[in-house]
């Protein structure tokens, strides 16, 4: 699992964080990679509207039918 989080560093240079509830407790790595004053801003993320996966994926004709797998078990 990977948590990103962009933080400002203050002058006294302490930070407090506060921990996404989805990282387990006990040890983490903590790495520090300074960035330029162009990144800074937050990625823009594009809009997705509905129907923008039409057409990428297909269902089988016979996906309700009996697996060969399972049939001991009918």
């Amino acid at each position: 699992m990977s948590v990103t989080q962009t933080v400002e560093i203050p002058a006294d240079r302490r930070l407090i964080l506060d921990v996404p509830h989805e990282v387990p407790t006990g040890a983490v790595i903590l790495t520090f990679t300074p960035i330029g004053a162009s990144d800074k801003t937050a990625p823009t993320i594009k809009e997705r509207g509905f129907g923008c996966a039409k057409g990428q994926f297909r269902i089988a004709d016979d996906f309700d039918e009996p697996l060969e797998d399972f049939k001991d078990y009918m």
